[in-house]
């Protein structure tokens, strides 16, 4: 190029006077991404929500294409694919191609812009097919049917820009891996054909490993030989936040959960009604019906004026809504996880999060949401669902303060994944195993990949491995003069129609061996139970028989302690960091308590002075260092209660570790129940747990083994291996609208499971959902952290007479399935007046 600098090139004239005739100013770190692409280099925006982070990518793009096309950049057309932008949600595709369709109309240039995803029709995608747009938005999932096409490589052979939108979404999932594959075979592409050099680019709003999720994206550029690490351009705009909790009239000195925030619905109306428009964020689906409900019996003048948003609802009516929002017909959107990605709604003045968001990096995305200009002031208000809530709040203002925001940790070796890639590549133009090794190590997931599983998983696509060898269906690739290639037609459409990773996690009929349905549960949760094992369902204690054809057998139970299933709708466990901020607030309260500090609290910590006076009082306020256990005999039986704050995932596998280990000293039989503060142990007879055994009893040595003999960890490899089988393509899930049952998928999984541990042992996909289960539902990683945490820590033991403001909300939630919401409520409201007339 002749110009170095790119503010002196006629590209960025254009782009400059554009903005201008708008009344904007590029930011710095717009102009320097212009600037590294201009050079050709690559790297990882990283902006807060509404700062511009798309045309930093974008209008650099531009800026290239008519520096390289100064005379003609306004006629020239079909150019070929400039720019490739992925993206994790089809929501956003509409969004970000109405943004840049009116940046190219405004500049005149005869630029299309193409979006292809599960949504594009037949007719749509023959035209991309027959002349690629100069800029395709796309899901990764449906990058991957482009390489399973005929001649795939020519639709890229003009490509310059290759973006990945809200990186901090993909990574750390299976999705994210496929991303990183694709990457993988378009750099290589681009050496091969001896193009111009791509630029690849993450575009990301909230991580807290920012250095490795750059590393992740640019690892694939490690195939050109040049050694490229890559830019990270922050923007250096502090977004102003401004976060406020809506507080109760009245503490409850014994808290419990989910009973608050429909009552303060009153103190929700004023905040709608002086705002423009407001999105109120829920976690659950479920509760988002009851808000929209409340909303509009308590302020009926809201008709027509509110509307719902969550996953569950018809395509045609979310897009609408979100259309709506735009244009301002809506004053106020009851949503879940739905609306908290890159969607510009910039009419939305207020932020409303109902319950703990359980992340600081969720929270803060969902504030972003608000205010969504560079200049403007995210305002979000915090509504407790039950008064130890308002910790959170104080809690999340304080991470958000210094920007303490979580990692997401990239996959390692999903075998699984890259069985289905290879397959996508054997249906287009087929692959040689040696050249693609050397793709497939550029990528982080699988930079470490031994030569004996590479051989053993092209010996599984070729032969069915050593298993299934006997098995035609298993022998998709076959190998003609070197090339891997399938050319069974019958294999190849299948392929095609289950390309991607996303697998739903299904829902179990429970029914009585005697005959009798009860209702459904989660596999989640039942995988976690052994044969005798008690949980309660629909009011009834029952016990677990067995699983067959993915209906859980049960029978009547008369045993007075039982587990609580954990639901996944509400599974959304507390983050590391906001447990480590928790810890730091009570550190606060207890120093204000006990030293009598002079120090202003938040006003959150504040308005729980009662609460934390009489857990002081009965019991103990833990300080940062401290773990608190108590002991409490009632007429339920004798509870441990165990208060580490690191979230439910951990504390279920804690929970059962912990029964394990005291059924060692003593036979003894337990049930237990957790929250995201802590979790309970509840026997009928004294609990053997004292200063001469609790350190060895929270020891990380035989963490892993201790697992395995406390939970059922073989039956939750199977219902792993599920996925597992699917997303590796082991399973076929049935043709379009003649879709498998789920109980025929686990049969056909739990099948393949036996045979793989009976026949091959060491077989990479069986290693592969044993070592899942460890890192991800059971979290054995930061459940390490904490028992080394704990040994450090000094454990402190009391023996309340009575239960505690602490202990109460994991007391209420063990006796939440065997009471409807009504008698629940009636149950826990003469709990409180017994307590409370012993103070």
């Amino acid at each position: 190029m002749v110009n170095s600098k790119v503010t002196s090139t006629l590209g960025y004239q254009i782009i400059s006077n554009w903005l201008d005739s708008k009344g904007y100013k590029p930011f710095k770190f717009q102009e320097e991404t212009w600037q590294e692409i201009h050079l050709l280099q690559s790297g990882l925006v990283n902006a807060p929500t509404g700062c511009g982070k798309t045309f930093s990518v974008f209008l650099g793009t531009v800026i290239q294409f008519i520096n390289n096309n100064q005379i003609n950049y306004k006629t020239i057309h079909r150019s070929g694919l400039q720019l490739l932008w992925i993206t994790p949600l089809r929501a956003l595709a509409k969004d970000i191609a109405r943004a840049m369709t009116e940046v190219v109309t405004e500049l005149g240039m005869q630029w299309s812009i193409g979006i292809r995803n599960g949504d594009t029709d037949t007719n749509e995608r023959a035209k991309q097919r027959r002349q690629m747009p100069e800029v395709l938005i796309i899901t990764p999932e449906s990058l991957q049917l482009i390489l399973a096409q005929k001649n795939y490589t020519d639709h890229f052979k003009t490509l310059k820009v290759l973006a990945v939108d809200e990186w901090h979404e993909l990574l750390g999932s299976k999705r994210g891996v496929q991303v990183e594959l694709a990457i993988s075979r378009l750099v290589a592409l681009s050496i091969t054909k001896n193009a111009e050099q791509v630029s690849l680019w993450g575009i990301s709003a909230t991580i807290g490993n920012l250095e490795q999720a750059r590393d992740v994206l640019l690892c694939p550029l490690s195939l050109r030989n040049t050694h490229e690490t890559g830019r990270i351009i922050s923007a250096d705009i502090r977004k102003k936040i401004e976060i406020k909790s809506i507080l109760p009239d009245e503490i409850e000195k014994y808290p419990w959960a989910g009973h608050l925030g429909i009552k303060l619905v009153d103190k929700v109306i004023p905040i709608i009604m002086e705002s423009v428009t407001t999105l109120i964020f829920i976690n659950t689906r479920g509760m988002s019906e009851r808000w929209y409900q409340s909303l509009l019996i308590a302020c009926p003048e809201l008709a027509g004026a509110i509307a719902l948003h969550h996953g569950s609802v018809e395509q045609e009516l979310r897009l609408w809504v979100e259309e709506a929002l735009h244009t301002t017909k809506l004053k106020c959107v009851v949503c879940t996880a739905s609306l908290d990605l890159g969607v510009d709604f910039r009419p939305v003045e207020t932020v409303i999060q109902v319950g703990s968001p359980k992340g600081v990096a969720r929270f803060l995305q969902r504030a972003g949401r608000s205010g969504h200009q560079p200049d403007a002031t995210s305002k979000i208000y915090f509504l407790p669902t039950h008064s130890l809530e308002m910790v959170e709040a104080a809690a999340l203002k304080a991470a958000s303060k210094i920007n303490f925001i979580e990692n997401r940790e990239p996959r390692i070796l999903c075998f699984d994944v890259l069985i289905q890639y290879l397959s996508t590549l054997a249906i287009s133009d087929g692959f040689m195993p040696s050249a693609l090794l050397k793709e497939i190590r550029s990528t982080y997931c699988y930079k470490d990949i031994q030569d004996n599983e590479w051989e053993q998983i092209l010996h599984f696509i070729t032969e069915g491995g050593v298993a299934l060898q006997q098995y035609d269906d298993y022998k998709k690739v076959e190998i003609i003069n070197g090339l891997y290639k399938i050319n069974n037609r019958r294999i190849a459409m299948r392929h095609r129609m289950h390309i991607g990773t996303i697998v739903s996690d299904p829902m179990m009929k429970v029914k009585f061996i005697s005959g009798g349905y009860i209702g459904v549960i989660e596999e989640y949760f039942i995988a976690r139970l052994k044969a005798g094992d008690v949980f309660t369902l629909s009011g009834r204690t029952l016990e677990f028989v067995m699983i067959k054809d993915m209906t859980v057998l049960v029978r009547k139970s008369n045993s007075t302690k039982s587990n609580i299933p954990s639901w996944n709708g509400g599974r959304m466990p507390l983050s590391a960091n906001l447990g480590f901020m928790l810890r730091k607030k009570f550190e606060e309260v207890a120093e204000h308590l006990i030293k009598g500090s002079k120090l202003k609290m938040d006003e959150e910590l504040e308005a729980l002075q009662p609460l934390f006076e009489l857990q002081g009082y009965l019991s103990h306020i833990p300080r940062e260092k401290e773990l608190l256990i108590e002991q409490i005999e009632t007429k339920d039986g004798f509870h441990l209660f165990v208060f580490p704050f690191e979230g439910r995932l951990v504390h279920e596998a804690m929970a059962a570790i912990l029964a394990y280990r005291i059924g060692k000293i003593l036979p003894i039989t337990f049930s237990f129940a957790m929250n995201d503060y802590g979790f309970e142990l509840l026997s009928d007879q004294p609990i053997p747990v004292d200063d001469t055994n609790v350190y060895e009893l929270f020891s990380s040595e035989n963490l892993v083994t201790d697992i395995q003999r406390s939970v059922n960890s073989a039956e939750m490899a199977r219902r792993t291996f599920r996925d597992i089988a699917v997303i590796g393509g082991l399973i076929f899930q049935g043709y379009p609208g003649e879709q498998k049952k789920a109980r025929h998928l686990q049969s056909s999984a739990s099948l393949l499971f036996n045979v793989f541990a009976e026949y091959e042992p060491k077989n990479i996909l069986l290693r592969q959902a044993y070592n899942e289960v460890m890192e991800i539902q059971m979290e054995e990683v930061r459940l390490r952290n904490m028992l080394e945490r704990i040994q450090r820590s000094n454990i402190i033991i009391t023996f309340p007479k009575r239960l505690t403001p602490f202990c109460f909300p994991i007391k209420v939630d063990s006796m939440r399935e065997n009471l409807s919401s009504e008698k629940l409520e009636d149950r826990v409201r003469r709990m409180q007046a017994s307590l409370e007339k012993q103070l």
